[in-house]
């Protein structure tokens, strides 16, 4: 099964910018940033701090890190 791949604009410094991800990604997301009392900008932007070569993949690592943490 695949997951299908969503651009949306967000702005992350204070500029624009596209991310695409599959929806899993966007709907976790989406959950975390609810769980942390943030908007999606606001996390995407702490996330790029972290890690800002490939926005993307900082992302799915992130969300993959939140919940592997939540797990254990």
């Amino acid at each position: 099964m695949t997951d299908k791949s969503i651009k949306r604009s967000v702005t992350v410094a204070g500029h624009r910018t596209s991310i695409t991800l599959e929806g899993a990604f966007w709907t976790s997301l989406k959950e975390i940033a609810a769980q942390q009392d943030k908007s999606i900008n606001i996390l995407i932007a702490e996330i790029d701090q972290q890690q800002p070569e490939n926005l993307s993949s900082a992302i799915r690592v992130f969300v993959l890190n939140y919940y592997k943490n939540q797990a254990s």
